[in-house]
């Protein structure tokens, strides 16, 4: 891994820090163009919302458990996406 990709990374840092999260795992599929973003594991949602901008908002038991955002690589501009 170069310098810039670290640098990216730790542009990340602060906004990791101030999730409400302790662990949060991802996973993108470049193919679906999808990213999982996961609070719990194992998670078994039992419950999901989409939202109006195209995420869906996973659940169990009434809490948070991950989201999965369609048409991640479109979403580069940052924050103005969660409604």
């Amino acid at each position: 891994m170069g310098a810039v990709e670290v640098k990216r990374i730790m542009n990340l840092v602060p906004e990791l820090l101030e999730a409400p999260y302790s662990r949060i795992w991802t996973a993108y599929d470049k193919e679906a163009d999808v990213l999982y973003i996961n609070f719990k594991k194992p998670s078994h949602a039992d419950d999901s919302e989409l939202t109006d901008d195209d995420i869906i908002i996973r659940y169990e038991k009434g809490e948070i458990i991950g989201i999965t955002i369609l048409n991640a690589s479109e979403r580069k501009t940052g924050y103005g996406q969660l409604n």
